[in-house]
């Protein structure tokens, strides 16, 4: 089983300066992470603008720390031999450990 380690990416909304109840402003923190991976396949999605879509489907196993529990729906990409795609599920049905699915490259 391969290993991994990498950066995990969370997006939290604030509402610093702003009336109660509006956000707008995405604060990204990226943490580091040691894991397994579980599966790693990739494949071309055709596309209708000029280059097709890069999908991976990747399947990575974490163990989880207070802080990852906590921002488990703020996950939204994690970095995969050197670029950043977006997390398409998350499973912490076997905590600690979180498994991440990732789909395309992340554009956020």
């Amino acid at each position: 089983m391969a290993k991994y380690y990498g950066r995990i990416g969370f997006v939290q909304t604030t509402n610093e300066g702003n009336a109660r109840g509006v956000y707008t402003e995405d604060v990204v923190v990226e943490r580091e992470y040691a894991g397994d991976v579980l599966a790693s396949s990739r494949s071309w999605t055709n596309s209708e603008t000029l280059n097709d879509n890069l999908t991976v489907n990747v399947r990575i196993s974490i163990v989880a720390d207070d802080f990852a529990s906590v921002n488990l729906p703020n996950i939204r990409y994690a970095y995969w031999r050197g670029n950043k795609f977006t997390v398409t599920s998350a499973d912490d049905s076997q905590y600690p450990r979180l498994v991440l699915t990732l789909g395309g490259v992340y554009n956020g």
